[in-house]
């Protein structure tokens, strides 16, 4: 009789499980997508919105007075107007995207130099830690400053009265200014690679910094050089640091205008100085439509570079 009470209270017991085993997987399994709301909504309202809004205004009539909700394609038509009526010669749009990718190709291969160096110094001839984080935070010291402030102070040292051009006629390697120092093609790039440097260093010393140090080591062993073990071994291992780097620098570069006409003089164009002018004489539909055809080419230099790098392996 004890037996059979037994086993019947134990088959009831298996056969109602308790309610508190019902209801944790029940909170376990939105307690997620509670914890990613915030962000969610953060996103949507400060990119995803801004960005639709933007798409629909591009399709949008308007005169030189007024603005009228619309849905017609003249504005990207006029984006690419007499593109294809002027050639051989490149219109006035291809010329300005042509600039735009000059910049960002010069500018992202100095960075990258620049910035690869600084990171493998860093990450492999510091030894100590500390070191290593005192360098990487003295790599943010332009963040301390305005982006303004820190383009201005080029002036002064460039200009035909600068401090540059006073020292090369001073040593006699010139007899007179050099024009081209300033307010010019070689300006605009030499404050974009200082402004955008930052922003290569930081990922790739990351990278850098999660490599096992015993490969190195093997490659030594095996009797690689300096030059086949940072082809064959660091580099592959710091793409991912190179990607993500690439992209900030190319996204600053391709809309900025701020830099462009600063250090250019208001002489050199790029695809973010002509949105700046048409949202200055209250163009928005053309102004959008330029902003979204903007962002389809960064979107593509992106994805190109994501299709043959793995950029969650960093995140």
């Amino acid at each position: 009789m004890a037996v059979t009470t037994a086993t019947s209270s134990t088959a009831a017991s298996v056969s109602a499980p308790p309610r508190a085993r019902t209801s944790k997987p029940a909170l376990s399994r939105w307690a997620s997508y509670w914890q990613a709301a915030p962000l969610t909504i953060v996103f949507a309202t400060f990119f995803i919105l801004p960005l639709l809004a933007t798409f629909i205004v591009s399709f949008w009539d308007y005169t030189e007075y007024s603005i009228e909700p619309d849905f017609k394609l003249q504005n990207y038509v006029e984006v690419f107007d007499k593109c294809v009526s002027g050639l051989p010669d490149l219109c006035t749009t291809f010329k300005t995207y042509l600039s735009t990718l000059k910049f960002c190709l010069i500018v992202w291969l100095s960075t990258l130099l620049i910035g690869f160096t600084v990171s493998y110094y860093i990450a492999f001839e510091v030894k100590k830690t500390t070191t290593r984080l005192v360098l990487a935070l003295l790599c943010t010291i332009p963040f301390w400053t305005s982006n303004v402030i820190r383009m201005i102070s080029w002036i002064p040292l460039l200009g035909r009265n600068g401090l540059i051009n006073q020292t090369l006629m001073n040593i006699g390697i010139t007899s007179q200014p050099q024009d081209w120092l300033l307010y010019s093609n070689f300006s605009v790039i030499l404050a974009f690679v200082h402004l955008n440097t930052v922003f290569m260093i930081v990922p790739i010393v990351n990278s850098m910094s999660r490599i096992d140090r015993s490969l190195v080591e093997a490659a030594y062993d095996n009797g690689a050089s300096g030059w086949q073990t940072l082809w064959n071994v660091i580099i592959p291992l710091s793409k991912t640091g190179i990607a993500i780097g690439s992209i900030f620098v190319i996204t600053v570069v391709m809309g900025d205008f701020i830099t462009i006409g600063l250090m250019g003089g208001q002489q050199i164009a790029s695809i973010g100085k002509v949105i700046n002018v048409e949202i200055g004489y209250l163009q928005f539909p053309i102004a959008a439509a330029n902003a979204i055809i903007l962002l389809a080419v960064v979107m593509m230099i992106i994805a190109a570079m994501v299709r043959f790098i793995d950029i969650r392996k960093e995140l």
